[in-house]
């Protein structure tokens, strides 16, 4: 194993040890947070579903649009 990779792999370690830490101390402060967070995930990812159909469709008409138009 290289100084590099025994670098990566601490920062990684100690990273997750703060972040579990960090997570651990915002749940014995608040038992309720985070509720009904599923449902706004599921909501923004229905409308970016939503967005991404609506400028494929553009997108699909405009260059059918294109290819019918004839040049001079």
């Amino acid at each position: 194993m290289t100084d590099t990779e025994v670098q990566v792999r601490m920062l990684v370690a100690w990273t997750l040890g703060h972040l579990q830490a960090h997570v651990r101390a915002l749940r014995e402060e608040d038992r309720e947070r985070g509720d009904g967070i599923l449902i706004w995930v599921i909501m923004v990812a229905l409308l970016a579903a939503a967005a991404i159909a609506v400028v494929a469709i553009i997108v699909t008409k405009a260059k059918s649009t294109a290819n019918n138009t004839k040049t001079q």
